[in-house]
């Protein structure tokens, strides 16, 4: 059984994988675990009273721990596991990929996908910089293939960030044809390269993702931006204007100041890039939440990324 599968009451003894872990102090002064727990349908809340510090120690961030305890799903405090016991798990009681979600295709063919797109580059100072940043034999390229492109919303595994700017790239490589005035090879390129930043702001604790000490006094997008111009101050006799266009895709492609980025975006390939990179988080989020639902189910609760529900239409007629 999965964790999309708890009902409310029923008893749990399962080995799931801490996605997030914090210690309080209650009302009475006695300690308390605040855990969330996962595996790859999705995460629940936990809780563990009475906490010890061997109990914080095992259940760290990245840890697999065996939880025995009841799921309840409380009026006020939403759907959450009361743990009563807590131990660490042994090798031979779960398999990894049972915790862990995944892309739907295989980094291989993923892989395969990215250097086709980046064949039809024809401008030969941005396939350079591709090249630098994206070869096989490129210092980044390993960061680049096993980073998640998030903590929680969308694409949050390893290989999520290849998946979701391969994705977007591919995107945005065929509406190119489709509006006038677009350069299409900027255009790839930035969406290549918009989100490389996470390669930095997200590591992984154990099999769990974190954000990082640089992640979280810098952010992404900076992290991004000084990426990519160092890699074009070192490629010699690179455009002025082509460095531009694609710094100003990376700083602009969150859209908007109250959304984190430094500038909105004002050419129209920084546009292009900016929407469909937003499309490509939300409909991700529909990834995310399908995943999570019980069998016979067609409606989610409420998701922050969305701002609503999702509704899914085959289930319904299913």
């Amino acid at each position: 059984m999965l964790v999309r599968d708890l009902t409310d009451g029923e008893a749990v003894a399962r080995t799931l994988l801490v996605r997030e872990s914090s210690r309080g102090t209650a009302r009475n002064g006695s300690d308390y675990l605040r855990l969330i727990l996962g595996d790859r349908s999705g995460t629940v809340p936990a809780r563990l009273w009475d906490c010890s510090d061997d109990h914080s120690a095992v259940a760290v961030t990245g840890a697999v721990v065996h939880v025995t305890g009841r799921y309840e799903v409380h009026e006020r405090y939403g759907a959450q596991v009361m743990v009563r016991e807590l131990r660490a798990a042994e090798p031979g009681e779960y398999d990894l990929a049972d915790l862990l979600d995944a892309p739907a295709h295989d980094a291989e063919k993923m892989e395969e996908g990215l250097r086709d797109l980046i064949a039809t580059v024809q401008d030969p100072d941005l396939r350079r910089l591709l090249d630098a940043l994206l070869g096989p034999e490129s210092e980044v390229w390993p960061e680049y293939l096993a980073a998640p492109a998030a903590k929680r919303y969308h694409e949050a595994y390893r290989h999520g960030l290849l998946e979701h700017s391969l994705s977007v790239a591919q995107s945005v490589s065929a509406i190119s044809a489709t509006f006038p005035g677009l350069d299409r090879d900027v255009a790839v390129t930035g969406a290549l390269l918009h989100d490389i930043g996470k390669i930095e702001a997200y590591g992984f604790a154990g099999a769990a993702i974190e954000m990082t000490d640089a992640g979280r006094l810098q952010g992404e997008i900076p992290l991004g931006y000084y990426r990519v111009r160092r890699a074009i101050e070192e490629l010699e006799g690179f455009p002025p204007a082509r460095a531009e266009a694609i710094l100003h895709i990376i700083l602009s492609h969150h859209g908007a100041l109250e959304h984190g980025s430094p500038v909105v975006p004002c050419t129209r390939e920084a546009t292009l890039v900016h929407m469909i990179d937003n499309l490509g988080g939300r409909l991700g989020s529909f990834d995310r939440l399908e995943k999570e639902l019980p069998d016979g189910e067609r409606w989610s609760g409420f998701d922050r990324a969305l701002a609503s529900s999702a509704y899914f239409a085959s289930r319904a007629a299913a």
